[in-house]
């Protein structure tokens, strides 16, 4: 058979025609005048929202109903804060015996409102799960003579007024700290202890020397201005009062290209579909808040410059603030795509005020971090897929975040998509499992992705600025106090280019009159180009080409201001003048060790007190040490098997078994190989021995069988403790068959009250509690098939875990 030729086949390409490779240029230049026309009429709208919220008195924009609680401007010493109670949208009761959420919102600039700008945020969600809702807000002028104190003492009187409005609910309020108010509320937290529950800091600095030149660049550039004589200057100039809009400016001069191009490219490329999205962020953004100059000059003094938080050197009314005094569980949210807080300054605090993590666990304190991948700064607070996940995951979790032993833990969420159903699912509902990982000093530290020598830089930037500064209050400020009045701060206000640019382009505009007609007639005669039209990808092309110009500007101009900064302070200029102190670092690991020993010479005297409930404890903790993760689903688990009757004849219903745990996990935090060879003398009979290992399985899930690695504590213990495997294994069958997994069969956990369990501790800790075995301890064996009596665990039947 004849073939055909290649060119019957594939016949030769014919060249383009210009037209043809451009594509419909006439409607492509129509398209685009019809979005420039729409874009314009976008940024008069803009104009219009600026200058209708101000004559609003810019209140907070909240998507949901609220009432007024408190206002500060009535309390003895006045302030420009108050307590709003939001309303839920229809179709969410409130759950009376749920305690209150307290969200504060952060005054950096902004007005009030990110924390609860849409439903899909911590406000939404904390209403979902039925929460009462409380949101601290303020008004866009401080009061005379307020300061941060002042503040600080209206807050706690919030938080009296939230705790006095729920007398049925015994469990102080959970408040979430967004960004600023992170460190506000930390400050509080430590100063009036007994207000608080759980404290949720959102993308809050707390260590502010913290990060990397890659990271967070924006902290080298204030050393190149000579710190904070400027912010000073700025408030005097404003008859004490310090413009919010500074601070914006500084926030968008690290994204240049989003600043002046991408945000209103993309608006101009997707008017259609970004107009709403855009208006709705912007009359966020274009609230601009004052403060008083005693208030920034605090902020930036006491904390962004001085460091003194962490270092325990912030006073208020002459007390020193002890971060170490915050009793309640503290959770910190940071994101690696976050430029204004990075993970670093997030979260070096906790090494710089405990050094070691069994000093955290010693204490009596728990703290917990999430970390997420990539959203950016706003996209903590306003994110609807973070709000989904993590804030979501971490309101639900309130009940395992209370009841969780002493220790560090990072908090891990895994969805359960394409996953084999786990055993006690019905305990976790929803669309993810969490995990609480123990974690250490040395964890934290390899999240500095620089290590943390440059921060002796910003130690000699501290005390430059302390020069700076006094040399202004003393020669300077006088003549520009004399200078400013209120009038002539008003103007400066007004003329400021954010201001301007909203203000200017408004319907009072020349044109408006003229962009809203011939947007009218766009709208009414749009033409539609398909996305992938030759010019609109030459057009995306071109505009990613400009974005990235102004990137690779950006990095030069931080990576020139990182170098001039290391030159002037490091130790060949003014560090060899001003020499930088001692790391916090190194002050916290000397003090946690003096701790760590005073409180073991006080443990081991009573290393063997206690009973069954305390041995219990005991086991559960070096159980979640081989383990290496403390699940949610355990503590919920056990929370249930605390309510079986006849538990242990020492054992009564009003069992504290929470304050037990957290007594036990101190004691093991100091002495984990005495604590363990004490068991023998806690349980004396062979049969407390058997049902304490037997609860302890139930609660860790491996009752079923030992023959795997999750089991080894169990094992090691079985064969130091002289107890007989089968029988064990049989009984946490029973004890879980008793309160069976059906999740229609499970009966009601109540968020507060909590038995006994506890995390994983550090891998040397396992190691070390091997060493409890004697030689002579005879190896566990392995269970036999489960006896006639023990037929009830077949509900109990295993099913296939994460590895």
């Amino acid at each position: 058979m004849a073939s055909r030729k290649t060119s019957d086949l594939h016949p030769p390409l014919q060249p383009a025609t210009p037209a043809a490779a451009w594509g419909d240029v006439p409607n492509y230049v129509q398209d685009c005048v019809q979005r420039s026309f729409l874009f314009l009429d976008t940024l008069l709208d803009r104009g219009n929202d600026y200058l209708e919220h101000l004559e609003q008195g810019t209140p907070p924009l909240l998507k949901f109903d609220h009432e007024l609680v408190l206002d500060g401007h009535d309390l003895p010493e006045p302030c420009n804060y108050a307590l709003l109670r939001l309303q839920p949208p229809p179709g969410l009761p409130v759950d009376a015996q749920a305690r209150p959420v307290v969200v504060v919102d952060p005054r950096a600039g902004h007005g009030p409102g990110i924390g609860g700008f849409k439903f899909d945020s911590e406000v939404g969600m904390a209403m979902k799960a039925g929460h009462t809702v409380y949101f601290v807000t303020f008004r866009p002028e401080p009061e005379d003579g307020q300061t941060l104190v002042t503040v600080m003492d209206a807050e706690a009187r919030f938080l009296e007024e939230v705790i006095r409005r729920h007398p049925q609910c015994p469990a102080k309020p959970v408040v979430i700290g967004n960004c600023q108010a992170g460190w506000a509320m930390m400050t509080l937290d430590a100063v009036r202890p007994e207000l608080f529950g759980p404290l949720m800091m959102v993308g809050a600095p707390a260590s502010y020397w913290a990060g990397s030149s890659t990271l967070n660049p924006m902290r080298y550039s204030g050393a190149n201005l000579g710190g904070t004589w400027l912010a000073s200057l700025a408030a005097d100039l404003g008859a004490d009062r310090f413009d919010g809009a500074y601070l914006v400016e500084n926030f968008e001069k690290l994204n240049p290209a989003n600043t002046f191009w991408s945000k209103y490219y993309n608006l101009w490329a997707g008017v259609d579909q970004e107009a709403p999205r855009f208006l709705e962020f912007e009359r966020w953004w274009g609230g601009f808040f004052r403060m008083t100059g005693a208030e920034i000059e605090a902020i930036t003094e006491n904390l962004f410059v001085g460091n003194k938080l962490a270092r325990g050197e912030l006073e208020v009314k002459g007390r020193p603030v002890n971060l170490r005094d915050i009793t309640a569980p503290i959770v910190v949210f940071a994101s690696w795509g976050d430029n204004i807080t990075p993970p670093p300054q997030a979260l070096n605090w906790i090494i710089d005020v405990w050094g070691d993590e069994r000093a955290i666990a010693a204490a009596g304190r728990t703290i917990i971090y999430v970390l997420h991948e990539s959203v950016g700064h706003l996209g903590i607070f306003v994110g609807g897929s973070v709000a989904l996940k993590e804030h979501d995951q971490l309101v639900s979790s309130l009940d395992v975040i209370e009841s969780l032993p002493p220790g560090l833990y990072e908090m891990k969420l895994e969805r359960k998509d394409d996953r084999a159903s786990q055993r006690w699912d019905a305990l976790e509902p929803g669309d993810y499992t969490v995990h609480y990982q123990h974690r250490t000093m040395e964890d934290l530290r390899k999240l500095n992705p620089e290590g943390r020598e440059e921060e002796s830089l910003f130690s000699t930037i501290s005390q430059w600025s302390q020069l700076n500064a006094q040399w202004y209050k003393t020669w300077v400020r006088p003549w520009v106090r004399m200078s400013a009045t209120r009038e002539s701060a008003n103007a400066l206000m007004r003329m400021n280019p954010l201001r301007m640019q909203r203000q200017l382009f408004s319907d009072k505009h020349p044109a408006a009159a003229f962009i809203r007609q011939q947007a009218a007639a766009a709208r009414a005669h749009r033409v539609e180009l398909d996305p992938d039209h030759p010019l609109k990808q030459y057009e995306r092309r071109m505009a990613q080409k400009i974005t990235d110009e102004l990137n690779a500007w950006r990095d030069q101009r931080d990576a020139r201001t990182v170098r001039m900064t290391r030159r002037l302070f490091g130790p060949n200029g003014l560090g060899a003048w001003l020499p930088p102190r001692e790391p916090d670092a190194e002050l916290a690991q000397r003090w946690a060790q003096q701790e760590l020993g005073r409180y073991r010479d006080t443990v081991i005297g009573q290393i063997a007190d206690g009973g069954f409930a305390e041995a219990v404890c005991r086991i559960v903790i070096a159980g979640m040490v081989s383990i290496g993760a403390f699940e949610r689903r355990s503590l919920r688990l056990a929370r249930l098997l605390a309510q079986l009757p006849n538990m242990h004849a020492s054992v009564s219903p009003q069992t504290n078994w929470v304050q037990l745990l957290k007594e036990q996990a101190r004691i093991t935090a100091v002495a984990p190989v005495e604590a363990l060879n004490a068991l023998g003398q806690m349980l004396p009979d062979k049969a407390s021995r058997e049902r304490a290992l037997a609860l302890a399985a139930a609660v860790m899930m491996i009752e079923p069988t030992l023959a795997n690695p999750r089991s080894e504590i169990i094992e090691l213990l079985m064969g130091t403790l002289d107890a007989e495997p089968d029988r064990v294994i049989a009984l946490a069958r029973k004890l879980t068959a008793a309160i069976g997994e059906d999740g229609e069969a499970l009966p009601t956990v109540q968020p507060d009250p909590a038995p006994a369990v506890a995390p994983k501790r550090a891998p040397r800790k396992a190691v070390a509690a091997k060493a409890v075995a004697k030689p002579a301890a005879k190896p566990a064996a392995k269970p036999k098939k489960a006896a006639a009596a023990d037929q009830p665990a077949k509900a109990a039947k295993p099913r296939p875990r994460r590895p």
